[in-house]
């Protein structure tokens, strides 16, 4: 079995018009949201799919480096090719190994995870995510209709100023009762320019929330500053959240080792793949803390990561986030329909667990036809203007990088 062909297709869904966003140091612009699906075709007819970094440079990436690479190899020895790419090259190289994997999991006839480790259990706990910078009451009537579609932990973006973010979690914990975890993502927090919220603001904040018992407060300080992390974590009675924006091994080993947070992140697909998750979990196990997966895309990145969540126990992996994305009659914080679109059928969650698929590969059809369906559109999906000083900040979809510049140039 050889590999004929890999690619990648760079989909885009704009939202129209676009959604402003006002937070506590200026406003964000969401234009649309983008997706990358990678798609491998082997010599006997086989395919498998991946998704991938969901920026332009990830597709340059595999048409220019990755795929002269692999054409011609058998991808049964993918683990022992040994390229020597560039850092940021390596990364995407690890989403393109698992559409490798999802290929011969179809030739074994066993689910990807079977060949990610092994499963130990059929099903992974999820987190509605969501909670887009809007009024605390929003907040709270947003979060009770997460709870209310099975979810037994909500996720929100704070950044109304501390005040407001600690009345928001008040009314939250008030709408949703004491049974439903409460998780509030800060990343704001540290990227709202001369208005980022201090150290000792940050410290204030925390103690109060404690009385509405979060699950996490996710990145409320630079996400390189581990030792603030930890500092903070010795004093709040909080437990805290980071790894989404870690550039490399070295700074989630550190993380984990400074013992910095409670819950470790990390994006598979943007953040070294399977080779650095899995040295993530070792570390976070000899811890005894806790591994909860960034998914902050379509629901093929979700049941991708279910498929490796499930080869360790819950005492290591314990929480995957799920987008939350509206549409008539369901809550969530804006439309993405490329999200669901792309399977052939919907993921099975049942009492808050997504039930992982046990067919050959991913377990559940690709839908190819979104590749035209969903042209690309050129440049960053969102942005943060600051009001001092005056900047306007681009965001792409890779998570281990916090952005990208001034007007993403």
């Amino acid at each position: 079995m050889k590999i004929t062909r890999v690619e990648s297709f760079l989909m885009s869904c704009p939202l129209d018009p676009p959604l402003k966003l006002l937070f506590w140091g200026g406003e964000r612009t969401i234009l649309k949201r983008d997706a990358l699906l990678i798609r491998v075709v082997m010599d006997n007819g086989l395919t498998g799919y991946a998704p991938g970094p969901a920026h332009e440079r990830a597709t340059q990436q595999i048409h220019d480096v990755i795929a002269p690479c692999l054409a011609g190899r058998d991808p049964r020895r993918c683990s022992d090719f040994g390229f020597q790419f560039d850092l940021p090259t390596r990364k995407t190289y690890r989403a393109v190994e698992i559409a490798l994997l999802d290929a011969l999991a179809r030739y074994e006839g066993c689910p990807l995870s079977e060949l990610m480790g092994g499963r130990k259990r059929n099903a992974i706990k999820l987190y509605g995510s969501a909670g887009m910078y809007m009024a605390p009451e929003r907040y709270a009537q947003e979060a009770a209709a997460i709870a209310a579609m099975g979810f037994p932990a909500y996720k929100m973006r704070a950044g109304l100023g501390p005040d407001a973010d600690l009345k928001t979690v008040e009314l939250m914990r008030r709408a949703i009762g004491p049974d439903i975890g409460l998780m509030i993502d800060a990343h704001t927090w540290w990227r709202m320019g001369d208005r980022s919220y201090p150290f000792d603001t940050v410290q204030a904040l925390s103690e109060c929330m404690a009385a509405y018992h979060p699950v996490w407060l996710e990145e409320p300080l630079p996400p390189e500053d581990h030792a603030a992390y930890r500092q903070l974590r010795n004093r709040s009675g909080v437990k805290l959240a980071s790894g989404e924006h870690e550039p490399d091994d070295a700074g989630f080993l550190d993380l984990i080792a400074s013992e910095a947070v409670d819950y470790v992140q990390m994006d598979l697909f943007c953040q070294g793949g399977l080779p650095t998750a899995r040295r993530v979990f070792e570390s976070v196990q000899q811890k005894e803390l806790r591994f909860a997966f960034h998914s902050w895309g379509t629901a093929l990145e979700v049941l991708t990561a279910a498929h490796l969540g499930i080869c360790w126990p819950e005492t290591v992996v314990e929480w995957l986030e799920y987008p939350c994305y509206s549409k008539p009659g369901r809550a969530g914080m804006y439309p993405f329909p490329l999200s669901d679109e792309i399977l052939n059928e919907p993921l099975e969650i049942r009492d808050g667990h997504l039930i992982v698929p046990d067919g050959p590969g991913l377990g559940i059809a690709i839908n190819e036809k979104v590749i035209e369906t969903y042209r690309p559109i050129p440049g960053p999906w969102s942005f943060f203007r600051l009001d001092s000083p005056t900047e306007t900040i681009a965001v792409i979809g890779d998570h281990s990088v916090k952005w990208v510049g001034e007007a993403g140039r």
